[in-house]
């Protein structure tokens, strides 16, 4: 490949690599490694804020007008006034729990950390396209999310609109006391995460086209290495319209405009503008907003492909099929957006359209559930955590994708809008989902990452706990929506109808404190084993793709000497003309030895 010059122009400088301060290691680094790590850390850290975020929320929704010091301390006397949590901060805490998650844990955590991580090792290339751009990028995304921590402490309070930051409450910086300075910060935040997502998603798609080893033909690349790449394109293609959209709401909340706003009155007061559709705004948000979701679980799934494969010793079951369903939801992604949008007003020949559309994404997901589960079926199965974490995933995908058909009907979706099923829904299909594959890719990945092994036993713990605490907190959330009860609601005491299903509420809050609090264990195991863990040996996991190649000691440059060269698929697992229950891709091919393909 085009590679092969650039590598061999560089290995010299590679091997007599001058000294790195700490600043330029660790800070500084252009290498794709340690970049990795930092989107990882930085995606752990947002983590345990969101999180505890969701844990306060949870506590307000199973007893509200209780009195938690707590909540005193957390939120200060002016939100939760002797203890008692004020509805403004509800709303901000909501917010900010789903922005966090859905872009500073879920999108840098997945792509961020193991595009980077394996994009190269992958696929035989010392680097990224472009090292410094690629360290821009997370310097971006760290200063996105601390201007999102910071308008934490803005005096009025964070924004308050929703994580969905639908006009008029995002546009009228007068409307509620979240809107205010909180959401200018927001909409500045999320510009540059923007730029950091555009920056990245540029650097892997070029990447993968142009660095690969000799030898690694697009089907001859692992399923990760496919779902980074079409999530990049995915990222590409959508996120400029959640940019116009957040230019344009900065527009009318700073420069009188009014592209979402339109004969409005606020406390009796008539506002001048005239002219806008808040339904525009709706539309650009979500043309980025649902393929969010596969941006989101698509590395997730990739990761879970890959882990299956090693941990089953077989190789994965339809290859081809798995990249032409990666291809199908990455086309059909971007034309459902509307399912979000059913009681909005819209055409309802148009909502049947994208009923159609939507529907029609369930066949692709389908296939790689099914050839997931095939792929475990009488397989030698290594019921290790990466893996466990993975048939996790596929539980919970397949759980929240048969509620996934009820909200994509219009007429169904009508009666469950805006209720706890939506919250049930897309929690499992792609919170806990993402979340799961996040989890197996770190436990796979970690000797590679640090060079230590994590504590398996600690690992096994923190999967029963979180297996049975997501579930425990999801599952109940269908029959609640279905009773009716709504989202976003702080206290739901005003409705008599909806007494009785308070239990519920507190039996939700307290697995997720149980769920939240065991989380701790996979804080202090990953931590800790950075430090102390056992020393990995090369490949672990006896496994066939390149990354394992790469000796345990770090290098930039990932190869001492030469590149590898690729000779086969990456899934020749218990190939039957080979002693060995693996075969690397490295090892050429025996004379007539045929090729297992996909």
């Amino acid at each position: 490949m085009s590679a092969e010059g650039h590598d061999h122009a560089h290995d010299h400088e590679h091997e007599h690599h001058h000294k790195e301060t700490f600043i330029t290691k660790y800070i500084f680094s252009i290498d794709h490694k340690m970049i990795a790590k930092q989107y990882l850390i930085t995606g752990i850290i947002m983590g345990v804020i969101g999180i505890a975020m969701s844990l306060l929320f949870r506590m307000q929704l199973a007893w509200p007008e209780e009195s938690f010091k707590i909540f005193n301390v957390l939120l200060g006397d002016k939100f939760a006034p002797d203890g008692v949590m004020a509805n403004d901060i509800y709303l901000a805490l909501v917010t900010i729990h789903g922005t966090i998650m859905v872009f500073f844990v879920l999108t840098a955590g997945l792509s961020g950390t193991f595009s980077n991580l394996l994009i190269p090792l992958q696929i035989g290339a010392r680097d990224m396209a472009s090292g410094f751009m690629n360290m821009i990028s997370y310097w971006l995304f760290f200063l996105s999310a601390v201007i999102m921590l910071c308008s934490l402490f803005v005096e009025a309070g964070p924004a308050s609109a929703g994580w969905t930051i639908y006009p008029p409450l995002s546009a009228l910086p007068q409307a509620i006391p979240g809107s205010g300075t909180g959401m200018t910060l927001w909409l500045v935040s999320m510009a540059i995460f923007i730029a950091s997502s555009l920056m990245g998603s540029l650097n892997y798609i070029v990447t993968v086209i142009n660095l690969r080893t000799k030898g690694m033909s697009m089907t001859r690349l692992p399923l990760t290495i496919w779902t980074f790449f079409v999530t990049a394109i995915i990222g590409v293609i959508s996120f400029p319209v959640l940019l116009s959209a957040a230019l344009l709401l900065i527009f009318d909340r700073s420069f009188g405009t009014s592209f979402f706003l339109s004969d409005i009155y606020i406390a009796g007061e008539v506002l001048h503008y005239q002219g806008g559709s808040p339904v525009l705004f709706e539309h650009l948000f979500w043309f980025l907003g649902h393929p969010e979701v596969y941006i989101v679980i698509l590395p997730a799934m990739g990761l879970v492909s890959e882990i299956m494969a090693t941990n089953s010793r077989k190789p994965i079951f339809g290859y081809r099929a798995m990249i032409m369903s990666v291809l199908a939801i990455a086309f059909l992604s971007t034309i459902v957006w509307g399912h979000h949008m059913f009681i909005s007003g819209m055409n309802p020949f148009l909502g049947s359209v994208f009923t159609f559309t939507t529907l029609l994404i369930a066949i692709p997901s389908a296939v790689k559930a099914f050839n997931w589960i095939t792929t475990l079926w009488k397989g030698n199965l290594q019921l290790n955590p990466a893996m466990l974490f993975s048939i996790g995933m596929v539980s919970t995908f397949i759980t929240g994708g048969l509620t996934g058909i009820i909200l994509g009907d219009s007429t169904l979706d009508i009666n469950v809008h805006d209720t706890y099923f939506v919250i049930a829904h897309f929690h499992l299909v792609m919170g806990i989902s993402a979340l799961y594959g996040m989890f197996a890719g770190i436990y796979h990945w970690f000797p590679k990452m640090y060079g230590r092994m994590l504590n398996k036993n600690l690992g096994y713990i923190h999967f029963w706990v979180t297996a049975v605490c997501a579930y425990g907190v999801f599952f109940p959330m269908h029959f609640i929506g279905l009773a009716g009860l709504p989202r976003r609601y702080y206290t739901n005491t005003n409705f008599p109808l909806f007494d009785d299903l308070q239990n519920v509420n507190v039996l939700i809050t307290t697995f997720a404190l149980v769920g939240g609090a065991f989380q701790l264990v996979f804080l202090y195991n990953f931590f800790a084993s950075i430090f102390n863990g056992k020393k990995a040996v090369q490949n672990p996991w006896r496994s066939t793709t390149l990354e394992w190649t790469t000796p345990v000691e770090h290098i930039h440059g990932n190869w001492p000497g030469e590149i590898p060269e690729v000779h086969r698929w990456a899934y020749d697992y218990s190939n039957p003309e080979h002693e060995e229950d693996f075969v690397p891709q490295t090892v050429p091919m025996k004379p007539g030895e045929s090729v297992l393909h996909h």
